[in-house]
């Protein structure tokens, strides 16, 4: 056999590996991201029947984004995220969600201990998202937007999958809570099947002045911004996008339909997944500013206008929901895509760690500003507040298209 044979032989054993390695990652992502949603699902019809107020649907969720940043801390602050074996990492938090999750059961949603296992399970999450897209950027180097792309979508549609559970399975929510322990379960054991990149850098030791080295770079600090801007928005979207659709159903006149509106949340959250591989593929080719700009502006537009189109029906209010739930977290991947390739490879997983902290620190926040303005303002006008987030972003991320670290995106492409 002649050295090139073995070289083609070895570079289709690599792609092969390569190959199911991302299928593997993006199905384990996509399970285990169940967890997040999984008790926010049945929001819609609790505060329709009065069983809970918006302050404390706003808390289910809160609770979550609160326990992803103090696990993300704990995380940042190890190192572990560079230090350990990623695919460890991953199972262990799935499976540990799972059993917060599935504790549900016996919590019900009137007791404070649902808060607290609502926190541990956000806990978990900080060892599935940042580890997944650190398991999937150590096997890109070309086309790394397309690959985070793929994985955000992956999390977008495991967190739409608790809204179409409850909308099939509208009798008991116990059923919704027990599908995402499931999956997430699932997810836990085939994680373990996956290979590591040839990208993945182990820190030796971690030094928690490098990472703040990195963080005062001026082109972290814009892209992190950009990220923040564009977090403000995504959440409580997500959150309170059911509500707002059963509202925008009674004003158009029909009785109340919560299958129906269930299944247009999941459909309008789910249709992200699309947006993040299309935008991940345009950014790869585009730029990263050029895309995350272009997908801010739009969905900014889409926060500020959705509530007023009520009046004109639901056909229009879906069109202008779906394009939100496209581009409101089409660009999520890129600002992870462009931290990666930013930052030290050694230091990719925590870099990529602080920065989901802070951005679902900011989450929190805004969730629970929704039931606030909606109290103030009326459904009309609530959702416009988030646009604020998108126009702040973009703007950050223009100013980046100036630094010189902006050619190491995308190969060069800004």
């Amino acid at each position: 056999m002649t050295n090139a044979t073995r070289g083609l032989n070895g570079s289709k054993a690599l792609m092969s590996t390569k190959t199911r390695s991302i299928v593997l990652i993006v199905l384990c992502q996509v399970a285990s991201m169940t967890l997040w949603f999984s008790a926010s699902a049945a929001i819609p019809r609790l505060l329709s029947v009065g069983q809970i107020s918006g302050q404390q649907a706003s808390l289910l969720t809160g609770a979550v984004q609160l326990g992803f940043v103090a696990g993300t801390l704990v995380s940042a602050f190890t190192g572990l995220a560079d230090r350990l074996d990623p695919r460890r990492i991953f199972c262990a938090c799935a499976g540990t969600g799972a059993i917060f999750n599935v504790c549900l059961l016996a919590s019900g949603y009137g007791s404070g201990w649902t808060i607290v296992l609502r926190f541990l399970t956000g806990m978990c999450m900080a060892g599935v998202y940042p580890v997944g897209m650190k398991l999937a950027a150590a096997w890109s180097v070309q086309r790394l937007g397309l690959m985070i792309g793929t994985l955000v979508g992956a999390l977008t549609l495991g967190s739409a999958l608790p809204s179409l559970f409850t909308a099939l399975l509208p009798l008991d929510w116990r059923l919704t809570v027990i599908a995402s322990s499931l999956c997430a379960l699932i997810a836990a054991s085939l994680i373990n099947l996956v290979t590591l990149g040839p990208q993945h850098g182990v820190a030796t030791r971690f030094s928690p002045s490098d990472a703040l080295r990195l963080l005062r770079r001026r082109s972290i600090r814009l892209a992190n911004l950009g990220y923040l801007g564009h977090m403000w928005e995504l959440y409580a979207m997500w959150a309170w996008i059911g509500p707002f659709l059963a509202w925008a159903w009674l004003q158009s006149g029909a009785p109340a339909q919560p299958r129906v509106t269930g299944l247009l949340a999941f459909v309008v959250i789910a249709s992200g997944a699309v947006g993040s591989v299309f935008a991940g593929l345009a950014a790869d080719r585009l730029g990263r500013t050029a895309i995350t700009i272009s997908a801010m502006v739009v969905s900014g537009l889409c926060a500020a206008t959705i509530g007023l189109a009520a009046s004109a029906g639901m056909a229009v209010v879906c069109a202008i929901a779906l394009v939100w739930g496209v581009t409101v977290i089409a660009d999520s991947g890129q600002f992870s895509a462009a931290i990666a390739e930013m930052s030290d490879p050694k230091l990719i997983g925590t870099m990529l760690t602080i920065q989901t902290s802070l951005g679902f620190l900011l989450t929190f926040v805004a969730i629970q500003l929704m039931p606030v303005a909606v109290s103030a303002l009326g459904w009309r006008y609530a959702f416009a507040m988030l646009a604020i987030g998108p126009a702040l972003g973009a703007l950050a991320m223009w100013r980046l298209r100036f630094e010189p670290d902006s050619l190491r995106m995308a190969n060069g492409r800004r």
